[in-house]
């Protein structure tokens, strides 16, 4: 294997998912200016989420449908005034 390849420094972070609250303790390089206090009382630095496996479509199971026949009639209606054949 080769050495030298993966950083060193790793350590304990927290990830929060700021659309679901969720959080949890992992070992990380990202770096995070920001720091949370967790559940053992220790401060973590905090790296913030957007989407995590607590708030994406795909792991939740609740999927949103777009009205694509919706999307179709707008697109048509917008560029009926340049006929096209």
């Amino acid at each position: 294997m080769k050495q030298g390849l993966h950083p060193e420094d790793y350590r304990l972070v927290v990830f929060k998912d700021i659309s679901t609250d969720y959080s949890f303790l992992t070992r990380s390089t990202a770096p995070s200016r920001d720091t949370i206090t967790w559940e053992d009382g220790n401060e973590y630095p905090l790296i913030k989420l957007e989407i995590s496996s607590a708030s994406h479509p795909f792991y939740t199971g609740k999927m949103t449908f777009v009205d694509t026949a919706g999307r179709i009639d707008k697109f048509k209606k917008k560029f009926a005034k340049f006929d096209l054949g």
